[in-house]
């Protein structure tokens, strides 16, 4: 049958019909597919293409903010239920809205600008702080981007930027949002309070041995023990072996002579710098040093202060007369120098001398150094001796004897946080292993990686059970005294609240507690900045009207009853510069965000489905 059709499609009726074929099918939408998207095409908008790296670059970054809330990456279900695709779409659509829209207008921006951008971006400064070409090609690659697409990227930006600030701008401030931010960060209130806690209660009475056995009973989950299982551990890795070796003197002397060339050590020099920024500055620190002035004296006359750029060799320092200076100054010498935008003060707080270093000094590394190599070469024969003994049942004890390892008697639950001296990160497995172990079997090596293995002989098991009154009596009693000071604390905030809903003067209320009404200063919203009066009790304080009233745990665990009695309206003058910047962002890039909207909406963004798919990897056999 199909080398039938075959024939037929080499035939001139077969071309014709196939050619009928595609344009009935544009009639059902597949044109698009076919003429309208290219191969690299997800969706289009007034012409302008989103490709399928850039969509697939702001997916990904979407999904990795949405496995940072949910503490976990997504499935492409799951990112599909949460709109991701749809987020992603509309920002880029809405992008290339304005694009278009910058294009038409011929708004744009130079190439000395760009280029001016690029190099200020402090992604791609050095050491030192300046533009770095290496750095620049290295975070590209890491982010997935060509200088190209970065540079049309930045361009964009550029473009979208200008179009926002020109169109909306000079947008007017809401005066009522102004009055409505000024009140909420300037508002004081002063209340009458008087802090509540236990010692203002009776004492609660020592609890009968019927209560503490009630509340062990309704709370035996927090009273449990957990299962223990003590083991003989025995850990072998070349550090090990290396512990147990000595190396005699004589070889490590006659190491240091074969090596003594390479136990160089580099001169390095602690480097601070002062940028210029005015002419008056470089003037002050070249007439103080023409004058015999000490670094100390101009910074105490100039107000400047150093910042450090490290501890380094001449090596590690890719500005060479940075490099040349601070090697030829003396400790606490300074020199003024030219820096990228200005002159600057370099200055050398320290020296690290270089030169040859002693066999006293290299004694220890160079004996560490042979025992990990004698190690090494010795690990494999110990680790075959260890497992043949294993086989003939010997117990760990004799077998560390023997090779002078040591082994570890040690109780360990499920979690293995007691194995101190196996890996934080294999402690798990090794954890494990012991608590699939069953007590007088042999149990398996556990392997940790290619030099590394731990055995372990099952002493004994203490498994997990309830623990007795006797044996928690002081936490009990604890627990249930707190229990009973919490509950009547309550019942007597919940009376004092019900007096003030009746219209009980506060005043009379603190005298039948033997309190007195404290007077507080004017408070903002974060609180007076003391433990009392803090933050969790001003919100407290600014949760309801003029004549509100209250409580609140402040940050010592105490009860703050409050009354408000009086109310500093914050005025529209009190505004702060940053307040009236945020109200005037907003409100731009809101009408920003609503213009551009509208032209995304007005041109119509147009989805390549079949592409889209295949990028999300969703599964449509079924649909």
């Amino acid at each position: 049958m199909l080398n039938a059709l075959r024939k037929i499609a080499q035939t001139w009726f077969g071309k014709v019909l196939g050619a009928v074929l595609i344009v009935g099918l544009a009639g059902f939408g597949i044109y698009d597919v076919i003429f309208q998207f290219g191969a690299n095409t997800v969706a289009t908008v007034a012409g302008e293409d989103v490709t399928v790296r850039d969509f697939q670059r702001a997916y990904d970054l979407q999904m990795n903010t949405l496995a940072q809330q949910i503490g976990r990456l997504p499935t492409n279900e799951e990112a599909l239920a949460f709109g991701l695709p749809s987020v992603v779409l509309n920002r880029l659509g809405s992008e290339a809205a304005i694009n278009k829209l910058g294009k038409d207008l011929g708004i744009g921006v130079s190439e000395q600008r760009l280029g001016k951008l690029v190099r200020e971006d402090p992604s791609f400064a050095g050491t030192l702080g300046a533009f770095d070409p290496a750095n620049f090609a290295r975070v590209l690659q890491q982010n997935g981007f060509t200088e190209k697409e970065y540079i049309d990227l930045q361009s964009n930006a550029a473009r979208r930027q200008q179009l926002a600030s020109g169109l909306f701008g000079g947008s007017p401030t809401p005066q009522a949002a102004v009055n409505l931010i000024t009140r909420y960060q300037g508002d004081k209130r002063t209340v009458d309070y008087f802090v509540l806690n236990a010692q203002g209660l009776p004492e609660i009475a020592a609890p009968t041995e019927e209560e503490l056995a009630s509340y062990l009973a309704e709370n035996q989950t927090r009273y449990r023990t957990q299962e223990s299982r003590t083991v003989d551990l025995l850990v072998l890795t070349p550090q090990v072996i290396a512990a147990t070796k000595t190396i005699p003197d004589e070889q490590i002397a006659a190491e240091y002579e074969r090596t003594k060339q390479s136990r160089i050590k580099v001169e390095k020099r602690t480097i601070k710098q002062i940028a210029l920024k005015t002419p008056q500055q470089e003037k002050w620190f070249e007439l103080g040093k023409a004058s015999g002035k000490t670094i100390g004296e101009l910074l105490v006359e100039t107000g400047l202060a150093f910042s450090d750029l490290g501890t380094l060799s001449k090596a590690e320092i890719s500005d060479a007369s940075l490099a040349d200076t601070a090697f030829g100054l003396a400790v606490d010498d300074y020199a003024v120098i030219e820096g990228i935008g200005g002159k600057r003060v370099i200055t050398v707080s320290a020296i690290e001398a270089g030169g040859q270093i002693s066999l006293e000094d290299s004694r220890d590394q160079i004996a560490q150094q042979l025992a990990l190599t004698e190690a090494r070469n010795a690990f494999t024969d110990v680790l075959d001796q260890i497992e043949e003994l294993r086989a003939a049942f010997r117990p760990l004890a004799d077998i560390a004897e023997r090779f002078g390892l040591p082994v570890q008697t040690v109780a360990v639950t499920a979690g293995g946080g007691e194995l101190a001296d196996v890996a934080e990160a294999d402690r798990a497995k090794v954890a494990s292993a012991i608590f699939a172990a069953e007590q007088g079997d042999l149990a398996p090596t556990v392997t940790l990686g290619s030099n590394s293995n731990v055995w372990f002989d099952l002493k004994s098991i203490e498994a997990a059970r309830d623990q007795t009154l006797d044996e928690v009596r002081d936490a009990v009693t604890a627990a249930w005294t707190q229990k009973k000071t919490d509950e009547a604390i309550t019942a007597e905030v919940d009376t004092i609240m019900q007096q003030l809903r009746d219209g009980t003067p506060f005043a009379d209320i603190a005298v039948a507690l033997n309190q007195f009404p404290i007077l507080s200063q004017p408070l903002t919203r974060d609180g007076d900045g003391t433990s009392v009066l803090n933050q969790a009790v001003a919100q407290q304080i600014f949760n309801g009207g003029p004549i509100h009233f209250g409580s609140a745990v402040n940050g010592d665990g105490d009860h703050v009853i409050f009354q408000v009695v009086d109310v500093t309206a914050a005025t529209s003058a009190e505004a702060t510069p940053d307040s009236v910047k945020l109200i005037e962002d907003s409100t731009r890039d809101a009408l920003y965000a609503d213009f551009v909207a509208g032209l995304r909406d007005k041109a119509g963004l147009q989805l390549n489905q079949q592409a889209l798919t295949q990028l999300l990897a969703l599964d449509t056999t079924g649909q």
